[in-house]
């Protein structure tokens, strides 16, 4: 029987991401808690929030393979988190300009074995962005236009956001938007999801 998949999250950004593999999925919030534990880096973190996602979907549809995901930015090893309104990600975009910052993009694939117990698999995958120089103006001019504000380091790299930055480094593009889809494919495989087509 193939099991029905469940993105644990309402992200608009990460459904369309998702849309490109051609797979049928339904879309679930979560309801967890984001805040970091005291002293805990942005790595675990971002570990931590997709694995806690994917499970708290799980508890209500045992019978589905549930993908759980978070990206967490990191600039000298403090966190970057979503800004929420225009003060914050102007003071984000401020920090950030002409400095490197590391945004690590985690998810757990999660689902209930015939046993009954839990099976889960998690990956990480980091992108290194080094930013321009910019001026207050240039980031005020670029906030009103895209007003990035749920967006963790303050921009939409898929949009007009990549002119903020001078390169971006990373093994997997989609992952600086936030669902690295090559870790992805390779976890739903392993869950019984097959992408709809073959290789030859």
């Amino acid at each position: 029987m193939v099991k029905p998949l469940i993105l644990a999250s309402t992200s608009v950004y990460k459904k369309k991401l998702l849309e490109r593999l051609n797979i049928g999925f339904t879309c679930a919030s979560p309801f967890t808690n984001e805040e970091p534990i005291s002293n805990e880096q942005p790595k675990p973190l971002a570990l931590r929030l997709a694995k806690e996602k994917a499970l708290e979907v799980l508890k209500y549809q045992p019978e589905a393979v549930i993908i759980g995901s978070d990206q967490v930015g990191e600039y000298n090893s403090s966190i970057l988190s979503k800004p929420g309104n225009y003060d914050q990600a102007f003071k984000q975009l401020s920090i950030q300009s002409g400095k490197t910052i590391f945004f690590h993009s985690a998810i757990a694939v999660a689902s209930t074995l015939t046993t009954g117990e839990t099976s889960i698999e998690t990956a990480i995958n980091s992108t290194k962005v080094v930013f321009k120089d910019l001026t207050p103006q240039q980031i005020e001019d670029y906030l009103k236009i895209e007003q990035p504000f749920d967006c963790a380091g303050s921009f939409k790299s898929e949009g007009l956001g990549i002119s903020l930055f001078s390169s971006i480094n990373s093994s997997d593009p989609t992952s600086l938007i936030g669902l690295p889809l090559i870790e992805l494919c390779n976890i739903l495989k392993n869950h019984k999801v097959e992408i709809p087509y073959t290789l030859v």
